[in-house]
Formats: structure tokens, sequence, C-alpha cells
């Protein structure tokens, strides 16, 4: 019988980090229930062409930052071009092109929303995540009387960091530092926050409002190849089991023993990069069920609508749309697009692959007849496609050489999830906020769902945590 020392139940960006981080130094088999690795991640064919299934943006491939000390640690260099433009967000007649260049923003900021506080409000903002991306000892973990301690240091070293700043609400920082702004200005803030941490201003802290707005003053990056080219990249060597999809996990004596409808496997560990939602259905046992039953299910999803435009005219990578009006069954009045580099002999062989995505519940496609699940589909799709056309003078309909959409069904179906993009850091869960260790010997978790959130740069902070709790309890 052979036995691994660790089993990874899923290719996210924190199951594909640790496996490329520890296969070298412990026996270690990956599974993905897909037929492409990197889940939310990951980049698919269909119709002849590729598409990212959804994440897009790549942040933090930099000098001192977590995601290129990782890189740099598994030897791995990827193919990257450095963007122009973070994002270019549009609202109405304003356009904002959020540019790492922090006087080129300002300026355009200080035209569409002028306010006396911009400069405070924004080099503020700027210096907190400069500063947080600059600590040391950043850590959250339960659990054991180590990770305990490493967690106080943490927060003492945030304390000493950020002081009574760390105690500050978004909203009450706006109101100190902008006062009164019209809706207009706010929309802009929240349509921003909504698709890096999940959530508004008035759900946040002043230091998680920072984290979320000033990604776009680091150097951001556009994928060669697709997404899917890192995770494809950082497990090339190791054991991947794809399109084999673990149905139960059981303990027996000191051991996992995992079952798919291929094989039956054992480990000594067990990661799951399944969300802390999905994670209590691979059990039997009652004691590991009831503990992650009581982590309560976020109903934010994604719908996805993913088009193959044959244009010669050139665009950005990234944009975000603001609508006046709130996108029907969604809950939100923005949508975010992402066009293939004209240059990527991959995504755009066959055109631009472009990407369109909004926010909305997963209750609003549960229970649904077919006929009934088609038509809201169909409904969202042109919306989309009618908005999108309209921003884009210079694409016009009959360039539109395929269309198809995503809805959280369609996730669950092929990544197993139906929550996408992860759990939002509130003020009112911040100290509740799953962490990678559990109460069962030798079961872990990684990804958006636990500490530290989502996005390469949130799920790498956990994947340091988890390789060091990992690492102690091995060895």
């Amino acid at each position: 019988m052979q036995i691994y020392d660790v089993a990874v139940i899923g290719s996210g960006i924190g199951g594909t980090l640790f496996s490329a981080l520890n296969h070298q130094q412990h026996k270690l088999i990956l599974f993905e229930k897909d037929a492409n690795l990197g889940g939310c991640a990951s980049t698919f064919k269909r119709f002849g062409g590729y598409y990212n299934a959804g994440a897009t943006t790549f942040m933090g491939y930099e000098e001192g930052h977590i995601i290129k000390k990782m890189f740099d640690t598994v030897g791995y260099k990827p193919q990257l071009i450095k963007t122009s433009h973070g994002i270019r967000i549009s609202q109405g007649h304003k356009q904002i092109d959020r540019v790492q260049d922090f006087n080129l923003f300002l300026e355009q900021i200080n035209k569409h929303y002028p306010n006396k506080g911009n400069e405070t409000f924004w080099k503020t903002l700027k210096e907190i995540d400069a500063k947080f991306w600059q600590l040391q000892k950043i850590y959250y973990s339960k659990y054991s009387v180590q990770g305990t301690f490493k967690t106080l240091q943490s927060v003492m070293e945030l304390l000493g960091a950020f002081k009574f700043n760390l105690f500050t609400s978004a909203d009450a920082f706006i109101a100190e530092t902008l006062g009164e702004i019209d809706e207009e200005y706010r929309v802009f803030i929240d349509a921003q926050l909504l698709i890096t941490l999940q959530t508004n201003t008035k759900d946040l802290s002043l230091l998680t409002m920072a984290l979320g707005l000033c990604y776009t003053f680091h150097e951001t990056y556009y994928v060669q190849g697709g997404m899917g080219a890192l995770i494809e990249n950082l497990l090339k060597e190791v054991e991947v089991k794809k399109s084999e999809a673990i149905l139960s996990i059981k303990r027996e004596d000191k051991l996992y023993k995992l079952s798919s409808k291929k094989a039956t496997y054992y480990a000594k560990n067990i990661v799951l990069n399944s969300t802390i939602y999905d994670s209590g259905k691979l059990f039997e046992e009652k004691a590991i069920q009831s503990y992650y039953n009581k982590f309560s299910f976020s109903d934010q999803s994604a719908f996805v609508l993913y088009l193959r435009i044959e244009s010669s005219a050139t665009f950005l990578h990234h944009y975000q749309i603001i609508l006046e009006e709130m996108i029907p069954h969604s809950i939100s009045n923005a949508f975010f697009v992402s066009f293939s580099d004209v240059n990527d002999k991959k995504l755009t062989q066959n055109g631009y692959s472009v990407t369109l995505s909004t926010h909305t519940k997963v209750s609003e496609w549960r229970g649904l007849s077919k006929e009934a699940y088609k038509t809201k589909k169909a409904l969202m799709e042109n919306y989309l496609i009618e908005a999108f056309l309209n921003y884009f003078k210079a694409i016009k309909k009959e360039q539109l050489a395929q269309s198809f959409s995503a809805t959280s069904n369609t996730f669950q179906r092929f990544i197993g999830r139906e929550n996408c993009g992860g759990e939002a850091l509130k003020l009112k869960n911040i100290f509740n906020v799953p962490s990678c260790t559990t109460p069962f010997r030798g079961l872990y978790n990684v990804g958006d769902t636990v500490f530290a959130g989502q996005g390469w740069a949130g799920v790498a902070l956990g994947v340091e945590v988890l390789n060091q709790e990992f690492n102690k309890s091995i060895n």
C-alpha cells in the first residue's frame, strides 16, 4: 500500500502554491476534479478558443513581495507582460485610469471627483498598503500553542505599525478625510472593492479598504497563455491526478483514506483547497462535519460571459464599466472586462478572448427549471453584451464570433464550488475567519475562504502560514 505524506485536494492558487513549495521534501499528490488545472484561475478551451475561467489580474510579482519570493523559491519565472494600466474605470462620462504612478492617478481623481481631502485620503491608503506588505510577522492560526503565539505576535506588529488606524472603519475614514461625498464617488470606490474584497466600505476596516484599493499602485501583469499557464508550470514536477474528484475521505488509525471513482489512496495529511463550505461534504465523521458546518455559507458568486471578438482595434487588458442601473439578477451595477493581449498566440489566435464578469448570488440560480434557467442566463448575457457594445464603440455586434456564459451552477459542475471570490474580511468577522489549521491532526485548509482571502497575494499569505504550520507538525 502506497502512503503519501500529504494529499492536496484542488489545484486552485492555494493548492498549487503549497504543492509547488512542498513536493520535493514530502511525498505529495494533488487531485483536481476538472481536466484543467487552476480552479477559478484556470484557462480552458471551448469552441476552438481559449478563455480564462475567472481571475485575470496578476499582481505582486516584484522584489520584496511574497509572490515573487515563492516563485523564486520554486525556480519559476513566468511569461508576463507588465500592464500600463491596472484597470480603466468608466462611470458615465468619467474615465479614470488606475495607473501605478500616484500623481497621474491623483490628477484624474481631482478632475472627476474634486475634493480637498483627495490627496490625504489616497496617499494614506497607499502608505498603509505599502507598510502592510513590509511587515514580517503576518500570521493567523488556531488550535496550537505555537500558532496562537505567532498570531498574537502578528497582532502586536499590526498594532505597532498602524496603531488606532487598525480599529478605524472604512466609512469613518472616508468621513474624516473626504467628508460627505456624492453617490458617484462612493459607487466608484465600492465598485472596486466588490472586485477585490467582495464587499463595500460599510463592512470594511481602513486597513482592508487600503489593501483592496491599492493593488494598482503595485506592478500588475498580463499572463501570456492565460492564467492557467502559471498553474500548469508551477505544477510541472508535481504528481497530479487530473479529472479525478475525491468523493470521500475517512480517518483510519493515523492515516486518511481517500476514495475516487478510479482508486483508493492513503495519506498522512490532507490539504483541502475546496471552499470551507464544501469541505465537510467529503467526510462521514460527525465531528469533522460539525466543524465545517459552523461556517456560514457565502451566497456570493459570479456570472461570467465569455466572448470571442474578431477586431483589429487595440484595447487595454482590464476595464471596469460602472452603469447607472443595477444589472438584472446581479448585486452590482458594474462589470469587469478582460481582453487577451493582441500578441498572445494562444488566447488571441482566433480573435480576442474576452471575459466579462459581475457579481450575483448563488440563490439566484438554485431550484430553477431548465427553461427558467436558460431564460435568466440569456437575459443577463444580452444585457451585458448590449452594455459592452455601448462602451466599446470600435466593436460591432457582427464581430462577436462566439459568446457563452457561466453561473454558480457551471462553476459547481466543473470546479466543485458555487461560491466565487472567497470570504470577505469584514469588521464583524475578522476574528472568526477560518485558519489553515483545524482541530483535527493532519487536516488543513487553504484558499480564498480561509485566511487571508482572495487573489494571488491574499492566498499566498495563507500558504505561507500553512507552510510553517504543516512543516513544524511534520518535523
